[in-house]
């Protein structure tokens, strides 16, 4: 039975496609906002990350009145390492709004999301955005976009519905056009297309309950709150449901409260029906996967499986000669008890103290789903170490070690591809194809995520800056053998004092460094890099003796050049085994685990690296 009355849609698109701003003008055009009403720029960017990076981390769910219609829409995030959210709320849809840039047309991480859409059968509407800016070709656009979908094994009813549902967009200057020539200067033929287009819900509102949470949000009030669709019957509050779970096992559990969306927030209702996105307060302890359903005639639907994670780090409390001067929280038991609510909200990642109780294991999609977790603490306060991440291997059928491959594609000048090729040879990768153009070269390769690390780096120096680069989760693959890691030597400060001038003017003839005069350093603390393998232990804080044949004041003032600085991801990429990444709420600082060189000597001689 087809709910004509409602429409659920998601937005899919590569990082930076415009996903998020599209959604903010469909708001606007179907009266979200009143006309004096004072609105910022991506609303669905509420989490301050979000905002800063200009991604989608979490996929929101808002809806949108039109015609009578109630439009469900999803954003979804489009960085690969956060899959988990993509294939999930997917489950919610009919169809799926594919943007893509006119001029940049499909990227790696369109492909991401594009094929799970594929996969789950979606009815795909193909916007291409940004025709108003400089370069853009809708055309070459769209074509590329449907060759895509062919190699993603999209049905014939896929590309069809694809090729004659294909709407042209600014979403920034508000417009959607079926002609990129027409003068169109409003949204509405996007929202006209929705209606006429995409698939009404096929659900039975007098059937049996069956409802099936794909997502779980967190209020330190009720706990968890269980979001899903409802697939057939009808959900009231206060009812007593059936709760099955992913393996099986059965429960029952009383519905305290019940939400349904509305624009950008939610509104408390009295029942839910088939067809419609619903969440659920009252569930103790709900997961991905639970089906909702009536106890006196269980429904059973297949379960969620979500990718496994990736890469994994080791949270300990900071042990950092400096703890305590910037955060407010520093203790093993309070970082223990953060991760362990992360836990409970937060599905797509596995977190489990380590058995002897030193640390807690994080294990995420990769290096980026990862660093926000360890932004979000730094500025609730906390001060805490991780460890260089370590990828998750997994065996084979036969018994083989598998580990994850990734998809990386470059973008860069003609001039610079031999140097990229090289680069990804000595990190273990195999260029997969290659494209010259006039101008630009478009490469793939297949690298194990072992690789990656570290290598966007290298790829900015080799190119200059200028490269464009991108990767993504492709499968899990055989053992590729030793990568070479970072292959130059580090600074390791012996003293613990701030950074003097003079120190650094003598050690940036040796090398790159990480400080500037004034910074607090402790010995251990990495400050800088040497173009040499092995490390060197340096005096950051040594002056210059002053005699009495001249003053301080007679000398030329030391000229130096800008230290390096470190965002959170390279920071990660950079260390190395022995190493560790300090995180404070104003500071990133790189170090070494054992701090004193005393310590590292001794180490090194119990295992065999350095003769007695």
């Amino acid at each position: 039975m087809l709910q004509e009355h409602i429409r659920n849609i998601a937005i899919i698109a590569h990082v930076d496609h415009g996903k998020t701003t599209l959604v903010d003008k469909l708001l606007r055009a179907s009266g979200a906002f009143r006309e004096n009403q004072q609105v910022g720029e991506r609303i669905l960017d509420s989490n301050d990350q979000e905002r800063e990076r200009g991604i989608t981390i979490l996929a929101k769910n808002i809806s949108i009145e039109y015609q009578g219609v109630k439009i469900n829409v999803i954003d979804t995030p489009g960085h690969a390492d956060f899959g988990g959210e993509v294939e999930r709320v997917l489950r919610m849809a009919d169809g799926a709004l594919l943007l893509v840039d006119a001029a940049e047309g499909p990227m790696p991480q369109t492909r991401f999301v594009l094929k799970h859409a594929i996969a789950a059968g979606l009815r795909i509407m193909v916007v291409i955005n940004k025709i108003d800016r400089d370069g853009a070709d809708p055309q070459t656009a769209l074509n590329s976009s449907l060759d895509l979908m062919m190699d993603l094994g999209a049905t014939d009813e896929q590309l069809e519905f694809a090729m004659e549902h294909v709407v042209y967009a600014s979403a920034v200057q508000g417009f959607s056009r079926l002609d990129p020539d027409d003068d169109g200067s409003d949204m509405y033929p996007l929202l006209d297309m929705i209606v006429q287009a995409m698939p009404a819900p096929d659900a039975d509102p007098e059937g049996t309950l069956a409802m099936q949470c794909v997502t779980v949000d967190h209020s330190s009030y009720v706990g968890r709150i269980g979001i899903g669709r409802i697939f057939s019957g009808t959900i009231h509050a206060g009812e007593q449901i059936m709760v099955v779970k992913n393996d099986g096992s059965r429960s029952m559990a009383k519905v305290k409260q019940l939400f349904t969306f509305d624009y950008l927030g939610r509104k408390e209702c009295a029942e839910a029906v088939a067809g419609d996105i619903a969440a659920v307060v009252g569930i103790d302890g709900t997961d991905i996967g639970d089906v909702y359903t009536d106890p006196a005639n269980p429904v059973e639907l297949d379960p969620i499986e979500i990718d496994p994670p990736t890469l994994s780090v080791i949270f300990e409390a900071s042990t950092s000669p400096l703890v305590g001067r910037e955060g407010d929280i520093v203790g093993g038991r309070q970082l223990k008890d953060r991760l362990m609510a992360e836990r409970e909200n937060n599905v797509t990642m596995r977190i489990e103290e380590l058995e002897d109780k030193t640390g807690i294991e994080v294990a995420g999609r990769g290096i980026l789903h990862l660093s926000v977790l360890m932004e979000q603490m730094r500025r609730e306060g906390f001060e805490f170490q991780v460890g260089r991440p370590r990828v998750l291997y997994k065996k084979g059928p036969d018994g083989t070690r598998l580990e994850p491959i990734e998809q990386a594609v470059v973008e860069c000048a003609n001039e610079y591809s031999g140097k990229v090729i090289e680069v990804f040879g000595n990190a273990g990768g195999l260029m997969v194809s290659m494209e010259a153009g006039e101008t630009q070269t478009h490469l793939e390769f297949k690298i194990p995520t072992r690789g990656i690390m570290g290598l966007k780096n290298r790829i900015l120096n080799v190119t200059h800056g200028e490269a464009v680069f991108y990767h993504t989760f492709l499968e899990y693959g055989p053992f590729a053998g030793d990568i070479g890691g970072r292959t130059n030597g580090v600074m390791v400060s012996m003293t613990t004092e701030p950074a003097v001038a003079y120190a650094l003017g003598t050690l940036q003839e040796r090398g790159m460094l990480f400080v500037a005069p004034g910074d607090d350093c402790y010995e251990g603390m990495l400050v800088g890099e040497r173009p040499q393998s092995g490390d060197m232990v340096v005096n950051v804080a040594k002056t210059k003796n002053l005699g009495n044949q001249r003053s301080s004041t007679a000398d030329i003032a030391v000229q130096l050049t800008p230290p390096r600085t470190f965002t959170l991801e390279e920071a990660l990429e950079y260390i190395m085994d022995d190493e560790l990444v300090e995180i404070t709420p104003k500071s990133i600082r790189m170090r070494k685990r054992l701090l004193t060189e005393v310590e590292r000597r001794k180490w090194n001689v119990r295992h065999g690296l350095v003769n007695k």
